[in-house]
């Protein structure tokens, strides 16, 4: 089994919900900057696994420790699954959801699905594996909530939007979890008990 795993980010958020995820694997979590990897490779792939695995690999090859790395974004299915992969770069920061609301401001109830989606790469000295998780949901019509970034305080999950819920509860739902969940079942079968 491995002992240590480096998850290519130095995003707080991330690595505790990475570590609670994969704790009763006794698998410590390391930052790429504990690791001692600085590097921020351009995401450039077309796909989350193609970013997800730009990012593992370049630190993989900076600390030769197992590492992961995730992508993720906003898939709605009225606008053919964009953002998607250009999530974070869709518009100037801090109006995604004033933009996307004016970009749906026509779709009615009941076609304004989208999904939350994250992938998460695996690297080691073997080779490399993707796994995925998502949070289903929809757009709503407005910007709700204050417990969130990004596309939160307009994706709705039942009656309240992402921004709405309490971090226990987001967590519970959330991709990344989904995807670290994944991860979980991927190593616990790969390395065993």
């Amino acid at each position: 089994m491995i002992t240590k795993l480096v998850m290519a980010t130095n995003n707080a958020n991330k690595l505790r919900e990475a570590r609670e995820i994969l704790a009763p694997l006794g698998i410590e979590v390391l930052s790429q900057r504990e690791a001692g990897a600085n590097c921020d490779p351009e995401e450039n792939g077309k796909t989350f696994a193609e970013n997800a695995l730009i990012k593992a690999r370049a630190v993989y090859e900076a600390v030769k420790l197992p590492t992961i790395a995730d992508d993720s974004g906003l898939c709605v299915d009225a606008m053919d699954g964009r953002p998607g992969v250009y999530s974070a770069r869709y518009a100037p920061e801090g109006q995604h959801c004033a933009k996307l609301l004016e970009e749906m401001k026509d779709v009615p109830e009941g076609k304004r699905g989208a999904a939350f989606r994250c992938t998460i790469a695996y690297i080691d000295e073997n080779g490399h594996d993707t796994m995925s998780g998502d949070c289903k949901g929809s757009i709503g019509y407005e910007q709700r909530g204050t417990n969130g970034f990004g596309y939160d305080p307009v994706f709705m999950v039942g009656d309240r939007t992402m921004a709405e819920l309490t971090a226990e509860e987001k967590n519970a739902i959330s991709h990344r979890g989904a995807a670290l969940r994944e991860l979980y079942k991927y190593l616990k079968e790969r390395f065993g008990e």
